[in-house]
């Protein structure tokens, strides 16, 4: 009797043993996967706080003219906005490129939702560094970044609380890292690279994947439509590459985005307050509502403008405002400026 307990015992050792063997040889694999992303989690913080600070630029301004306090992105509605500038190390025209793109992204805390504006580059509206009615894609070229922003809290009556500058390369950097994007291509087209080689970019309409030369391709192009359309391509672009870089999908390519934003862009965010920013990726489908500022052609002499509906505009700013849940009334300085002054005659 005594035997057949002993070798019972032993048989329930031996059995444990092999579970604990098992339970380890499970756990191990585990541990190790959990370890490596904490890891990568880790070398990713490091990471984005080194090259985001390498792209911040303290240029002395702690808020907005029409502001009367300091705004946090943590607590308040903030607007961004963002200039795609024509320059290029081919091109060598750092400080004298014009805004290809102009965005205004509104951001509100309470609802984590975001309205998208884009501002076509022909718009004639009135540049307070120079004093006169021109193209707004010119005010990065008469006064770089500052002027550009004045500009537009001019023109839509709102504070500008942050801006974020790119290049050529970082477009076409950016769509790479997530190994490209797909959109509808509305047409057959023959576009210019980022090295201006002519005719170098061919694509046909539909739907498709495109890598960063194509997509900078398809942004760029209105030979054979308008800014207006050009706009909302830009903005189905932007939101193809964001859907596409918070995808899980996407996780392991973080690196190469970072490298590649990095690199390429100048703003006035600490990393701190560009963090404070993704509960509005994280909350799951962007809530992202995207317009652009309605006009006409317009071309009184020999050169072509866009000229904006005043009606259009007006519905614009007031939907902005609400989105940042301010009023032109509690502006400092809102008067919006309208004056011509020698330098370009006024073409209306």
């Amino acid at each position: 009797m005594s035997n057949k307990k002993t070798t019972h015992t032993r048989v329930v050792r031996r059995k444990k043993k092999k579970l604990r063997k098992r339970a380890i040889f499970i756990f191990i694999p585990v541990l190790m996967a959990f370890l490596g992303v904490i890891s990568y989690a880790t070398y990713l913080y490091i990471k984005a706080d080194s090259v985001m600070s390498d792209s911040y630029v303290d240029d002395g301004r702690e808020k907005s003219e029409l502001r009367e306090t300091a705004v946090d992105p943590t607590e308040d509605n903030v607007s961004v906005l963002i200039m795609g500038v024509d320059a290029s190390d081919i091109r060598n025209n750092a400080e004298s490129s014009r805004t290809d793109t102009l965005m205004v992204a509104t951001l509100n805390k309470e609802d984590k939702s975001v309205k998208l504006v884009s501002i076509p580059r022909d718009s004639l509206v009135y540049i307070p560094e120079v004093g006169y009615e021109t193209k707004i894609n010119h005010a990065h070229a008469y006064g770089g970044k500052d002027a550009t922003i004045e500009t537009v809290e001019n023109l839509l009556d709102i504070p500008i609380d942050y801006y974020v500058k790119v290049n050529f390369e970082a477009f076409i950097d950016v769509v790479d890292a997530v190994d490209g994007i797909t959109v509808d291509v509305p047409y057959e087209l023959y576009e210019q690279n980022s090295k201006d080689q002519a005719r170098a970019i061919h694509l046909l309409p539909g739907e498709q994947e495109l890598d960063g030369e194509e997509a900078l391709a398809l942004a760029r192009t209105r030979k054979l439509d308008n800014d207006i359309l050009r706009g909302k391509r830009q903005q189905e672009i932007i939101k193809s590459i964001v859907d596409k870089s918070i995808s899980v999908n996407s996780i392991l390519k973080y690196d190469d985005i970072l490298e590649a934003v990095g690199s390429n862009m100048t703003t006035n965010m600490t990393f701190s307050e560009m963090k404070s920013f993704i509960t509005y990726g994280t909350k799951g489908s962007l809530d992202f509502e995207m317009f652009t500022l309605e006009g006409e052609d317009y071309q009184p002499t020999g050169t072509y403008y866009w000229l904006l509906d005043e009606i259009a505009l007006s519905e614009t700013k007031q939907a902005l405002q609400n989105h940042l849940d301010i009023s032109s009334s509690t502006l400092t300085n809102g008067t919006n400026q309208t004056k011509t002054t020698s330098g370009e005659q006024n073409p209306y």
